[in-house]
């Protein structure tokens, strides 16, 4: 068996870009948190705005669409409505056709993720879903970030 190190809290150093997302009252659980995959919509919220405001993605009638393969997620503390959450970007790896990205989820304010995780975007032809090179405009961006 591989030894894993445990998940730590991060920094908002370690993050290039941030976005700000406001909760609402049913993202909050039964339990009077935030329910774990609401966390995810998040992610996708805070990579998916970043692009398109940036102009490398276009969603309704651009040529090449990413595509989520892999996902996951460590929690550190509590989040609930009505707190804004702070979300941090980064780009850990950016492949031919493929990137992750880096999230951390931040209370606003606070120093340290109260979740981080990440998710794989493959970038596909939009009609025949096959992988294609990430565009020019896309990947300069992308480094940005790194």
């Amino acid at each position: 068996m591989v030894a894993h190190d445990k998940p730590e809290p991060q920094g908002r150093q370690a993050f290039r870009a941030f976005r700000s997302i406001t909760t609402r009252w049913m993202d909050n659980d039964v339990y009077g948190h935030v329910n774990n995959v609401v966390y995810y919509s998040w992610f996708d919220t805070a990579v998916n705005a970043l692009l398109i405001d940036k102009g490398v993605l276009d969603i309704h009638g651009g040529a090449t669409i990413g595509l989520v393969i892999e996902t996951h997620c460590n929690y550190f503390a509590p989040l609930a409505f009505p707190q804004t959450i702070e979300a941090g970007v980064r780009v850990a790896r950016l492949g031919t056709s493929s990137v992750r990205y880096e999230v951390g989820l931040f209370a606003q304010g606070e120093p340290q993720t109260a979740a981080r995780g990440h998710f794989v975007h493959v970038y596909v032809d939009r009609e025949s879903r096959r992988p294609v090179p990430l565009p020019a405009p896309l990947k300069t961006f992308l480094e940005t970030l790194r």
